[in-house]
């Protein structure tokens, strides 16, 4: 089994629940632990993998709780970091149907040192951006791209989420569309929501917009699309896989649960590389990490409804 290296934030969510989706009208919050890249690692432990987290928190009671968390979920955090600036938080507000509402309040993630250890590591093992916060200057973005450029000579299989949040990026899209271009090229691996493929491809339609991507030169990418399962393409063939029915109350981490899903049954056929090749098997895969991503919607917070082996594989 290869390790899967999850670069990128680690924060607290605090989460209004059932109180809308307008952070004004909220008043009670709840303490969770979040960050799209952590809870990628925490998807893939959960389910048996090895997850590894490369990240910066708090040196605060905050950044304790979250390291905490991760080592509960059996996540490696041997090279998470620790900052005297205070831990990120995001202020979460969520509607009836499971949609949010996002204000971040940036910290420690963005003082992320390269380790220039980690490289050797990275060899033949794979490599997970996710880039809600990875983009946004600071020492985080410098190790995005001398991560990236180490996975690249590794020779790791590259995973890549640019994790769209409008309230960062308003008014800037077109310089976060940059800044994902360079990711998109070099990884194996691509994985959007349909709002973020559309903007990165300019194209509404979804099959022209996977044209436009692979194009850029990611050779394997997935559009979740809900309840609506997700569109499988390479650069011959395109399919959309179903997903299976639930009742959503939080929509958080579902698409890190499929994602991290999706990386651990990659990380388990020997090398991750010969998924390329391999389309009928992708969208076998696929179809198990939708059924990860539904059981998430089902419960509130993201690492504490990440589903585990039995529960994705064995029902």
């Amino acid at each position: 089994m290869k390790t899967i290296y999850c670069i990128g934030e680690l924060l607290i969510d605090f989460v209004a629940i059932k109180q809308g989706n307008d952070l004004s009208k909220a008043k009670e919050f709840t303490k969770k632990a979040g960050g799209a890249p952590a809870n990628v690692a925490c998807a893939i432990s959960k389910l048996g993998g090895k997850g590894q987290f490369i990240g910066a928190v708090g040196n605060d009671p905050f950044g304790t709780f979250l390291l905490n968390v991760l080592k509960e979920n059996r996540v490696d955090i041997s090279l998470a970091q620790r900052s005297k600036t205070f831990t990120t938080m995001a202020f979460v507000s969520l509607a009836e149907d499971g949609e949010r509402d996002f204000v971040f309040s940036r910290g420690a993630d963005k003082k992320l040192k390269y380790d220039s250890s980690l490289k050797k590591q990275l060899k033949g093992n794979i490599a997970h951006f996710g880039a809600a916060t990875g983009f946004l200057g600071g020492g985080l973005e410098e190790s995005y791209d001398r991560y990236l450029f180490d996975a690249i000579t590794q020779n790791a299989f590259i995973s890549f989420d640019p994790n769209f949040r409008e309230d960062l990026w308003k008014g800037e899209e077109e310089a976060f569309i940059k800044k994902c271009m360079r990711f998109i090229e070099k990884s194996h691996l691509c994985k959007f929501s349909e709002e973020e493929a559309q903007l990165i491809s300019g194209e509404s339609d979804l099959e022209r917009a996977c044209n436009a991507i692979h194009e850029i030169g990611c050779p394997t990418i997935c559009v979740t699309l809900g309840g609506n399962g997700t569109l499988v393409s390479s650069v011959d063939k395109k399919t959309t896989v179903e997903s299976i029915s639930v009742s959503p109350v939080d929509t958080t981490g579902a698409g890190d649960a499929f994602i991290g899903c999706l990386l651990y049954q990659i990380a388990n056929i020997g090398d991750p590389h010969l998924i390329l090749s391999d389309y009928d098997l992708l969208v076998e895969m696929v179809s198990i990490a939708n059924r990860a991503g539904a059981i998430t919607t089902t419960g509130y917070g993201a690492i504490p409804s990440l589903p585990d082996y039995d529960t994705v594989f064995k029902n």
